[in-house]
């Protein structure tokens, strides 16, 4: 092996361990974005989902839980932490560009992981009813679009 290589490993390690503090010092020092970007209000600041933290913000039943316990999968951290990232960086990318619709749509796996956070925080009161149907075939109040002030200006 040649001195340069060891001495290119030794930098890349380096950099490496930087960017990893950095990164860390950033979500959980004191910018806090961490904690930040798990807040409703940091989720309806983009105006295309202005509409559904409205929605969010006027409704009842789940005005006292966050974007991310129903639109990330919560069954363990590592889980957590890698889906929010891609999300993260997916949403963000597509904000950006340009590239996000004005109507959102969730995607089926999207949609998968919504029903399963329904289904974990409901266990006790699936036990007694049917369960072949998504939650919302019932609890049709419950999607965005149907919730609150929103479901007065489009019946």
């Amino acid at each position: 092996m040649s001195p340069a290589k060891p001495k290119t490993l030794v930098y890349a390690l380096i950099a490496l361990a930087v960017a990893a503090v950095l990164g860390l010092f950033v979500a959980f020092g004191p910018p806090g974005l961490y904690a930040r970007s798990e807040s409703p209000e940091f989720c309806g600041s983009c105006h295309v989902l202005q509409p559904e933290y409205e929605a969010w913000f006027h409704s009842g039943a789940h005005q006292n839980i966050k974007c991310i316990d129903c639109h990330l999968p919560n069954n363990n951290l590592p889980n957590h932490l890698f889906w929010k990232t891609v999300e993260g960086v997916k949403d963000s990318v597509a904000f950006h560009t340009g590239r996000v619709s004005e109507t959102i749509h969730i995607s089926e796996r999207g949609a998968a992981v919504v029903e399963g956070n329904c289904r974990r925080c409901h266990a006790e009161l699936l036990a007694r009813i049917n369960e072949n149907r998504r939650c919302w075939d019932c609890h049709r109040r419950m999607s965005h679009k149907r919730t609150g002030t929103i479901e007065t200006r489009n019946p």
